[in-house]
């Protein structure tokens, strides 16, 4: 049932910044009428003026019309002070990100609010529960929180406090549903959905970094090349800000009692204690500016193609490989091998694995096999343009540059890892599933909340579960396992829900 706000209803915002006129803009452009209020009455003038040329340029588009453009602009106005709220139904709160300050001013608008109208806060990382802990209503208090820029970011997480009222929640639901947004229910826990799921992104990054398995610009490169990310972990955090990125996860790692999976990264706090904050400071992990090139990623040499390439799986990343060197006029051979071999392929002398969190080196000793190459993981091995290897090292020069050969003359730009355990997309993605799983089995949201927070919010290819029923809870798990046995550290123990479906042979989804 549609339980969403009346448009005729008046949506309060506080706080006039990006987030505070976004949410506005949205509002507004939904039918409500909106009141804007700030601490400085300029702030809000020039955001309602700069939202209705937003409205104006939308019609110019032909994403409105000049009559809706019109009708929205002249929904907004100006609230004086918090009094301009005691008839609405929702107020929103979008000021800084401190507990104190955000109580003072829900305490304040009890005072004037009607008892039905819904409190709401767009808190990134500030608990529900603390916020709410001394109202006289706590029930009609939730968290919506938006993302930045709001009218684009199709992502509102609805979070509910232990005092929240779930009527309240689904309303708050709906309503985000009815401004064309695509909600989702979380429970209020440190990080909420995106912002703890997507630790991993930036930690095993940072880790490969320190590890020197790779530079910014080749790891980069393969994540979004391979990985089908929109944007390398590295160019994101210099995009976010250091001290931003860096205070977010020390916030979580401290929320969680000092979990080992969000520890900080030392390379990080370097970073911002040298000013290097990413874009806004002209120099992160790149430099900035109109005298700065970017650097290229590190990319293999061209090398000979192998004559013909024997395919020893009859999986999806084996006959995928397969189909492009038959484009390529190799000669393509197969020859089944055993389950627990698990080869991809042979060519050159060399034996192609896929990644299994183990060092190549490490695969190189178990196999018996010295010439033994890793293959990272791609989201699409039939439309990847980059593929990353990494030979071990008793392998054989010649045989490592067989199978770059054979992945160029497949289509594929060739980037060469550090032997690392689990490589660059298979660890960081194994990582992002490990944690939406946890969140799943700690009953902070449904499977399907995950992989739609991580769509929607940070525009990941492929939710992180729907990735894990991919490449199989199976591997998942030996993947995880195997980088916990390399690094001996509980940073990678394995979500008890991956393991219950690994056991009950279910998957997140279907």
């Amino acid at each position: 049932m549609n339980n969403a706000l009346a448009s005729s209803s008046i949506v309060g915002v506080v706080g006039s910044g990006a987030m505070g006129s976004g949410i506005a803009q949205v509002a507004a452009a939904a039918g409500h009428p909106v009141r804007l209020y700030d601490t400085r009455p300029e702030a809000v003038e020039k955001a309602i003026a700069s939202i209705r040329k937003t409205f104006g340029m939308l019609a110019e588009k032909g994403r409105m019309t000049a009559q809706a453009a019109d009708a929205a602009g002249q929904r907004l106005s100006a609230a004086d002070s918090l009094a301009g709220f005691a008839d609405a139904g929702l107020v929103i709160e979008a000021i800084v990100e401190n507990l104190d300050v955000k109580r003072r001013l829900f305490a304040d608008l009890e005072g004037i609010v009607g008892d039905s109208c819904i409190l709401a806060t767009n808190t990134s990382s500030i608990s529900v529960t603390a916020l709410a802990a001394n109202l006289r209503l706590p029930g009609r208090f939730a968290g919506m929180h938006f993302f930045n820029p709001v009218p684009l970011m199709a992502l509102v997480e609805v979070i509910s406090g232990l005092a929240t009222d779930p009527q309240v929640a689904q309303t708050i639901y709906a309503t985000a549903s009815a401004w064309g947004k695509s909600p989702v229910y979380a429970r209020s826990t440190p990080g909420f959905i995106v912002n703890r799921v997507a630790r991993p992104y930036y930690a095993e990054a940072l880790r490969l970094l320190n590890e020197q398995a790779g530079e910014p610009a080749t790891i980069d490169a393969i994540l979004r090349e391979a990985g089908g990310f929109r944007m390398g972990p590295f160019e994101l955090m210099d995009l976010i800000g250091h001290d931003v990125n860096f205070a977010v996860t020390q916030s979580v790692f401290q929320a969680y009692f000092n979990d080992p999976r969000f520890t900080p990264s030392l390379v990080q706090q370097e970073l911002v204690n040298g000013g290097f904050l990413g874009r806004k400071s002209g120099r992160g992990f790149y430099r900035y500016g109109d005298d700065s090139t970017p650097p290229a990623p590190h990319t293999e040499a061209p090398a000979d193609a192998p004559q013909q390439v024997t395919i020893k799986s009859s999986g999806l990343v084996a006959e995928a490989i397969a189909s492009r060197a038959a484009a390529a006029c190799v000669t393509v051979t197969r020859m089944l091998g055993s389950q627990e071999d698990d080869a991809l392929l042979e060519c050159g002398g060399a034996v192609l694995y896929l990644t299994d969190g183990r060092s190549a080196t490490q695969r190189a000793a178990d196999n018996g096999i010295a010439n033994t190459v890793l293959l990272d993981l791609a989201l699409d091995y039939t439309k990847a343009t980059r593929a990353a290897l990494c030979p071990a090292d008793q392998c054989a020069p010649e045989a490592y540059r067989a199978v770059v050969g054979l992945l160029q003359a497949c289509g594929f730009k060739v980037s060469r890892l550090g032997d690392v355990p689990g490589m660059a997309v298979m660890r960081t993605v194994v990582m992002l599933a490990n944690e939406a799983a946890d969140a799943v089995n700690q009953g902070v949201c449904d499977a399907a909340a995950a992989d739609t927070a991580m769509l929607k919010g940070v525009n990941y290819p492929r939710g992180p579960l729907a990735w894990a029923d991919t490449i199989g809870l199976h591997y998942l798990m030996r993947v995880l396992g195997n980088l916990g046995r390399s690094y001996g550290e509980d940073r990678y123990r394995i979500s008890p829900l991956i393991l219950r479906k690994v056991w009950n042979g279910s998957a997140f989804h279907g």
